[in-house]
């Protein structure tokens, strides 16, 4: 247990240092960028109701052009797959495999929404897959390369492999952190000597690739701290078996160049506060941790692997961006049902079309398309759930805000569509813009 006077120092130093306030210039460009295509936004409302999630095709593509562009400027080999988890919208997913991207998937339904996809490429991430995902992936080896993430794991595919009378290409995963809860995640480092030899002992499994992923990283700095880690341990494999790695995945984790807007209570400052029941400010006033681009991601990823593992292995590089490519592809359209107070509406749509209570930490502001206004104006604007945590920020932009005005949240395309739910309220439905046409996908299909 951490000494209470060490404890008072740290949220001390925590409390003075305040995270950088969000450039009040930077938001008003942001949200302006979004009033100046009002009327897009609005004509979906219109043509498919409320609430809604809205899908920006040219937006989905332009991302994975430019992230791809930027990796292949510094590594010309690399393959890119894109993170199903972090939207696993089937429109999205095909979308990208169409514009060449593989996918990167961690379960079996994942994989199957991949396979229908028509994916080219698919690799198979994660932990605990059963024999029956297992299964899957070796009755599609040629597309799927599976990412092996424990000793146990090996044993089975071996032994699901042998079954089919299949040899199956995999990779490794190695875990970048050997304490704490991140360790469910590959092995360890120092086990990799012992895993090629278990590997060696299973005819049926062929090791040709070494995988880790860092997550929630805003500059490369975590990546080049564990490729440095790499390539110490890869000069001290046998050089027979260095020449049989094909590939090395450096997973993804890439934060979007915006990089990290929050609320007071997301702040290290106002998470103190929280916990010792001072109920942090909740007006105007909006933080950011600045992230890199993804040039320098790449730039620097690229110099870390030349210099230490290129010189052991020759090898092909993949990458596995989610979050990056789709977050500000899609938004949410909402509606005010109720009007409780001049700084209280409830809308049509609760969290559960995110998932999740993340707009009490995280900041994205709260657009009024009815009454378009470049000022921001604080009220609470509430969801439709039985839950107080049912919130989706405690302000807005607009001239003012009355019953029947039409709201849009925008770039709400990582990590909340994948984590909706049927809690309370149905989930919004989904149009997606495609040639200057809103078209409704509710009929898409979908194994998830």
């Amino acid at each position: 247990m951490c000494d209470s006077d060490d404890m008072l120092k740290k949220a001390a130093e925590l409390l003075e240092r305040q995270t950088p306030l969000l450039p009040r210039q930077e938001l008003d460009a942001f949200v302006g960028s979004f009033l100046e295509r009002r009327d897009v936004f609005l004509r979906a409302r219109a043509e498919h109701g409320s609430p809604l999630y809205l899908i920006e095709e040219e937006v989905l593509l332009n991302r994975a052009r430019e992230f791809t562009a930027a990796f292949r400027r510094e590594l010309p080999d690399v393959r890119v797959y894109y993170a199903l988890k972090s939207n696993n919208h089937p429109s999205v997913a095909g979308t990208l495999a169409e514009a060449g991207l593989g996918l990167d998937v961690s379960s079996g339904p994942e994989l199957q929404l991949a396979l229908q996809c028509r994916a080219t490429s698919i690799i198979f991430t994660g932990p605990g897959k059963t024999e029956e995902e297992l299964g899957l992936a070796v009755e599609n080896r040629e597309r799927v390369t599976i990412l092996m993430d424990s000793f146990g794991e090996l044993e089975r595919l071996e032994r699901v492999a042998a079954c089919a009378g299949a040899d199956v290409r995999v990779g490794v995963r190695l875990t970048t952190q050997e304490h704490g809860l991140w360790r469910k995640f590959g092995i360890r480092l120092s086990h990799l000597s012992r895993f090629a030899a278990a590997a060696e002992q299973c005819p049926h499994v062929h090791l040709c690739g070494l995988h880790f992923h860092t997550s929630w990283n805003l500059t490369p700095s975590n990546h080049v701290r564990f490729i440095r880690r790499l390539g110490s341990a890869l000069r001290k494999m046998p050089q027979d078996w260095l020449s049989t790695i094909e590939f090395v995945d450096i997973g993804g984790g890439f934060w979007p160049p915006r990089g990290e807007w929050l609320q007071p209570a997301g702040t290290p400052e106002g998470q103190v506060c929280l916990a010792v029941g001072s109920a942090p400010e909740t007006g105007l006033r909006h933080h950011k941790f600045s992230s890199v681009p993804i040039e320098e991601f790449a730039d620097r990823i690229a110099k870390a692997l030349r210099a230490y593992v290129f010189p052991c292995v020759r090898c092909r590089v993949y990458t596995e961006p989610g979050r990056w490519i789709c977050n500000d592809a899609m938004h949410l359209i909402l509606t005010v049902v109720d009007k409780k107070a001049k700084d209280l509406v409830i809308t049509d749509a609760g969290i559960n079309a995110v998932g999740w209570d993340r707009f009490e930490s995280d900041y994205f502001p709260v657009i009024n398309l009815s009454r378009p206004d470049l000022n921001e104006h604080e009220c609470y604007i509430m969801g439709s759930l039985c839950t107080p945590h049912d919130i989706w920020g405690y302000a807005y932009y607009g001239a003012d805000i009355q019953v029947g005005d039409v709201l849009m949240i925008p770039t709400q395309g990582a990590y909340t569509y994948s984590l909706r739910q049927n809690f309370i309220k149905p989930v919004p439905k989904t149009a997606m813009l495609k040639s200057d046409r809103w078209l409704r996908l509710d009929s898409c299909p979908s194994v998830l």
